[in-house]
């Protein structure tokens, strides 16, 4: 069965509407939301622009990258994604878990799966996960540090205190499709909020992120976690060249020699903001 593997790592709002972190609970602006599917056809289209451009980066050492897709997607969502890991020299696999609902069966399953994927690859496994997706890889290195090279988040919001902070219409589409209530949503956000992971983390957001408050999407800056900002919609992050660059240096990195993500150059000092403002 799944486990609740984790501390809370704050508690729920308060009367006020914050957290005990000192956050407000709240969603996405309207103007976000509104603009979310023009900037999701935007990033589409810069891509293509910039793919010969990713193709340059360095190249992997051949690990497995297991590529978890956002709520409501599937592995068609990760299509891209997955194909430009494989030109980099990645062993890119798909979840294989059909549309990703957010229930309690499905996370069972997605348990049996990765420990099919561990007993398949050679030494540790990456994760990526979208949205929804890269909370449930947060969960899967938990229970499996030893074999996690380490976890890159795509606008996940795995700091979440409840269905407030996502977009509404998207809160009442995941209590459908999900089968739980608002308390039982609830609950299940509050168990997922963790202390920082015990393998090198990289959350990567936006703050004009249209479906979830980007708040909930960073985690606490140490040793081995990050923060990266980028511009962009909360959806196309998986087609967004910035969230490819990112995300291309961070899995070059060799096991075990994981530093922070470097901003030092003029090119990405213009491209990614300081992640003090974060702070």
């Amino acid at each position: 069965m799944y486990e609740k593997l984790y501390e809370k790592e704050v508690g729920p709002p308060d009367s006020t509407g914050s957290s005990a972190n000192g956050q407000s609970a709240r969603g996405p602006s309207t103007w976000d939301t509104a603009t979310e599917l023009p900037r999701v056809l935007l990033e589409m289209t810069s891509l293509t622009y910039s793919w010969p451009l990713l193709n340059t980066s360095p190249r992997g050492d051949g690990h497995s990258v297991l590529v978890l897709p956002g709520f409501t997607a599937g592995d068609q969502s990760t299509l891209v994604l997955r194909r430009l890991l494989e030109r980099r020299n990645y062993r890119a696999l798909p979840w294989l878990l059909g549309q990703n609902t957010g229930s309690f069966e499905l996370q069972d399953r997605l348990m049996t799966r990765f420990q099919a994927v561990l007993a398949e690859a050679e030494g540790k496994v990456s994760l990526i996960g979208q949205s929804l997706g890269g909370v449930f890889a947060r969960v899967l290195a938990r229970q499996w540090p030893d074999r996690v090279r380490q976890v890159i988040t795509l606008g996940s919001p795995f700091g979440s205190s409840g269905p407030e902070t996502v977009n509404s219409l998207v809160s009442r589409l995941f209590q459908t499709v999900s089968g739980m209530s608002s308390e039982e949503m609830r609950d299940q956000m509050l168990d997922l909020r963790a202390e920082s992971l015990p393998v090198p983390t990289t959350a990567i957001y936006s703050r004009t992120d249209g479906v979830v408050h980007w708040s909930t999407c960073i985690d606490r800056p140490g040793a081995q976690s990050e923060n990266i900002e980028v511009l962009g919609s909360h959806s196309g992050m998986a087609f967004n060249p910035m969230v490819l660059n990112a995300l291309l240096d961070r899995l070059a990195q060799r096991d075990g020699q994981w530093q922070p993500f470097k901003r030092d150059t003029l090119c990405r000092s213009l491209m990614y903001p300081n992640p003090a403002s974060d702070k």
